[in-house]
């Protein structure tokens, strides 16, 4: 029997979610900046799950923690210690960093073990294992997260340097390597911008172009107009308050085509000329269908307008109209070999808008300029990469002519390394430098190509200048990119390029892992955006390049239109992850469980609302895999709580499951075996989920873990027509049982509070018939009148009805109410929570707590929150939904008050317990 770990009875996951949430706010120094990534995990929840996945749970080690109050104290030091561990701002505190390794070492021994993520994508499992001490294995099919996953693990513990080649700076190998990734895309900026800085002129009096905009252009069907139109969707230039602008379009007289005009302020400004299914000509008003657009896209007839920039002079920024001048600059761009941009988009109509309107190869993507320029920046890089080495070999590094491919640490392979980081800016700035950019007027910045998961189409796009310094500026993208490099932890890792389907991992690992999503996002489409440069500035630095674009045919994606069916798609998609993780478990330490992310869309859910066709496939080809499920964790990353959020009834955005080898003795059961068993041991699970931070909207989810447990410890269970129980069938029962035994634990309240109860979900806070109210009272052993005496409800004209928390007497006092229900502490827990925050519930929730009766339980204030959000969103009441929710997201800051002004000098001690020591 294998001890229980951390993850697999508790987390603290209100906070974890918190800090996932937060983590979307920060970018500078932040990995993901690195190189953009699709589908990301926050790097504070892939912490802390490696963390308690590694750890022992206190009731692992009986012979320290005899008792539930000794466990439950020692948990809470353990997620004491996680919620330290996730803050952003505690990532390189090298004390806090020892203090958790030392905690692993506790559980697992003096050698620290292998975390393998075989679908390492963006980096983020890998990563945080280094950070945590343990050695980190990366595996990815797709050679971009390769690229990505070999600067995080292994390029930047390459190189024993102590201080930068340019300017001496003295810090850690990361912060050299930052400092010298600075020091030599300047050098690099620097020779581009001598070649065609004549490309992007400055305006007369000296101002400097930060951002040029061009519209797409159509030619009016209209035969007596023939105008080329300009296809806008708005004229927005600026939407800043107090800094509102836009363009006006004006016919000109020389060209038959449309120049702007710029007009402060929003009043007067034109609507767009395209539309969702047609767009107008603003000279004769025809309407001009999508479809002809598409037909002249297709034809090679749509062209594009330089229309007006924005500018620099001196410390302001304006916004002019473009001129033949600068027209002619765009215009004088030199040819470039694009033979390396050649390849044929895919045509996936999910996905790929710009097929659709004849952009059928990556060269249509980018201006000519833009080609220029960017093909300037990765032919210069030669001349850079022989810069470095022998700047490098100069300040002592010995060149022994060994590349970073093959193993290098010498001059050369420092060469290498820095070519690899530059190019990693160049990727950045490829981002910024298409006709798939658009501009952002609210925030004034020209926006990155995959603004979503997709390749969009753009009417009204943004080209940045790349030597401007601003806004999609290769130093803005460098800048980016060096603190991230500087933020990057010592460590150990090794990346590994191919399918997972063929992993051979080395015995033992321990496995966590993001995977594809089902159908969710078509990474190897997307990436080879990039893939086409990395591939030309890379293919003779790295091997990690073998073909044109990224590997399609073992990519593990449901995607029906690859693969001709949604049918086929699916089985192609289960067996490749039962293929997957049946080999994983042969190498896994069956000492810990393996952790598995899976992104769980609440809109996907379908008939019953249990489960989603991604969902139910993975759970299934889990279990045939050999992998019995031991719990699921729902994670958030998305600000919680809001009225938006609950209204669409949103749960995570990821779950994380927890797997372990299935023991193969259990033999089979039927349905009504497998509800006995769900029955016997939910109440339980339950109890310690609402007992953790666990947020009420995330409670079904979550008691899933403990329901599938019970399921996947079986071979089969039967239905009663003798086949096998399906997931979808399992999950459903799981639910059934769930509010079974939510209902069951009214039976642990007081009387008022049960009668409350029943008489919410009947009528929630509306009004019913004193008849009905009266014979549910006695049959609870409470009296209408006695409640509303109280203030539990109100009792008039024959009519019952809940007083709402909000309604409540703003003057209460639970110290003086002579009979105060767990219902009544929690509604007025919930007034004072909303109408004056955190410390004033908390000091509420102590008064109540010090009653000398006792007649208030903290614990059972909380579960009653929990059963009160599962009724409220059952039956859509959607505003008390969230302040029940609310209340338990907020409930471990309300008790921690509650504890401060407990042990405050003064204060009654011992009034009552808070699983403190006395």
């Amino acid at each position: 029997m294998h001890k229980r770990k951390l993850i697999e009875v508790a987390l603290p996951l209100e906070a974890i979610n918190r800090e996932s949430a937060r983590e979307k706010s920060i970018r500078h120094g932040h990995p993901s900046t690195l190189h953009l990534w699709w589908a990301r995990r926050p790097l504070a929840a892939a912490r802390a799950v490696l963390f308690a996945q590694l750890v022992d749970d206190p009731s692992a080690h009986p012979e320290e923690f005899p008792t539930e109050d000794l466990q439950r104290k020692e948990r809470e030091r353990l997620h004491s210690l996680i919620e330290r561990l996730i803050v952003w701002e505690n990532v390189r505190d090298e004390r806090l960093l020892r203090e958790v390794r030392s905690e692993i070492r506790k559980s697992v021994g003096d050698v620290m073990p292998t975390v393998l993520d075989p679908f390492a994508g963006g980096g983020t499992i890998p990563l945080e294992a280094k950070r945590l001490g343990v050695r980190a294995m990366a595996n990815d099919l797709n050679p971009l997260p390769v690229l990505i996953n070999t600067v995080l693990l292994d390029l930047v513990d390459r190189f024993a340097v102590s201080s930068s080649l340019a300017g001496g700076v003295p810090g850690t190998p990361a912060e050299v390597l930052s400092e010298d990734l600075r020091a030599y895309a300047a050098r690099l900026e620097a020779k581009v911008l001598a070649r065609l800085g004549h490309l992007y002129p400055s305006k007369a009096g000296g101002g400097v172009p930060l951002v040029y905009f061009w519209a797409r252009t159509a030619g009016c069907p209209n035969p007596a107009c023939g105008v080329e139109v300009p296809l806008v969707g708005s004229w927005t230039a600026s939407g800043r308050k107090g800094s509102e602008a836009h363009f006006a379009p004006v016919l000109n007289g020389y060209d038959n085509a449309f120049d702007v005009r710029v007009v402060m302020g929003s009043d007067g400004e034109p609507e767009g000329t395209m539309k969702r299914t047609a767009a107008t000509c603003p000279a004769c008003e025809t309407s001009i269908p999508l479809t002809y657009v598409k037909a002249e896209g297709m034809a090679g007839r749509l062209g594009s307008r330089l229309l007006a920039m924005q500018v620099r002079q001196g410390r302001a920024r304006t916004f002019v109209p473009a001129d033949g001048d600068d027209r002619a600059a765009a215009a004088s761009a030199p040819r470039v070999d694009t033979s390396f941009l050649e390849a044929e988009l895919s045509t996936h109509s999910q996905y790929m808008a710009p097929p659709r309107y004849g952009m059928t190869r990556f060269k249509d993507l980018f201006s000519p300029r833009q080609l220029a320029t960017l093909a300037a920046f990765a032919e210069t890089l030669d001349d850079v990469q022989e810069e470095v080495r022998r700047d490098a070999e100069a300040a002592g590094m010995p060149d022994d002519g060994i590349s970073y491919a093959d193993g290098g640490t010498g001059a050369s392979a420092y060469g290498d390394a820095l070519r690899i980081l530059l190019a990693l800016g160049v990727g950045r700035l490829v981002n910024r430098q298409s006709t798939l950019c658009i501009w952002h007027a609210n925030r004034g910045t020209v926006e990155q190509v995959f603004a979503r998961q997709a390749y969009s189409m753009t009417w009204l796009y943004a080209e940045a200048n790349p030597f401007a310094g601003a806004t999609g500026s290769f130093t803005g993208q460098i800048d980016y990119l060096a603190k991230a490099i500087a933020a990057i932890p010592h460590g150990s890792g090794l990346v590994i390029e191919g399918p997972a389907q063929g992993i051979s991992p080395p015995p033992n690992v321990v496995v966590s892992t993001d995977p594809p999503y089902y159908d969710n996002v078509p990474y190897a489409d997307l990436s080879d955006f990039f893939l086409v440069w990395h591939r030309r500035m890379l293919g003779k630095t790295l091997p990690i390049f073998p073909t044109m674009l990224s590997p399609k045919s073992e990519e593990l994606v449901a995607d029906h239109v690859r693969w001709g069916s949604r049918a086929a798609a699916k089985s192609r998609f289960e067996h490749g992850f039962e293929q997957v993780f049946e080999a994983l478990g042969k190498s896994h330490d069956p000492a810990v469980p393996m952790t598995v992310y899976y992104a769980f869309r609440q809109s996907d859910v379908e008939g019953d609302g249990t489960a989603s066709t991604g969902w139910e496939t993975v759970l299934e080809a889990l279990m045939k895999a050999g992998w019995a499920i031991d719990g699921t964790w729902p994670m958030r990353t998305e600000q919680a709580g809001g009225l938006r959020v609950l209204g669409r009834n949103s749960l995570a955005s990821s779950v994380v499951v927890v797997c372990r080898r299935r023991d193969e003795t259990f033999g089979t059961t039927d349905r009504r075996g497998f509800i006995s068993a769900l029955e016997a041991e939910l109440p339980g699970a339950l109890r310690r989920l609402q007992q953790g931070q666990i947020a009420p909207v995330d409670m079904p989810q979550a008691a899933i873990g403990p329901g599938m447990a019970v399921f996947t410890r079986y071979a089969a269970v039967l239905e009663p027509d003798g086949s096998k129980m399906n997931v979808r069938s399992a999950l459903a029962r799981i639910n059934e049982v769930l509010d079974q035994v939510l209902a069951e634990q009214e039976g642990d309240f007081d009387a008022p509070s049960r009668f409350a109860i029943a008489w919410y979900r009947q009528h929630g806070y509306g009004a019913g018939s004193f008849g009905n109210a009266d014979s549910l009272a006695r049959a609870r052993n409470t009296a209408v009148d006695a409640m509303d005496r109280e203030g539990l409800l109100t009792s008039r004209a024959g009519k019952v009805q809940l007083i709402k928390p909000e309604d409540l007497n703003s003057e209460y006092d639970p110290a003086a109410d002579a009979h105060t229900s767990n219902w009544e502490a929690l509604h007025h827990l919930i007034k004072v929570l909303e109408r004056d925050g955190i410390a004033p519930a908390g000091d509420f929730l102590l008064e109540a707590l010090s009653r000398p009766d006792g007649a208030v339980d903290a614990d059972l204030v909380k579960e009653l929150a929990h059963l009160l959000f599962r009724i409220a969103e059952g039956n859509g009441w959607t505003k008390d939904a969230l302040s029940f929710n609310t209340l338990v997201t907020s409930w471990p800051e309300i008790l921690e008050v509650a504890r401060a002004e407990r042990t405050a000098p003064g204060s009654a001690q011992g009034a009552f317990d808070f699983d403190e020591d006395e």
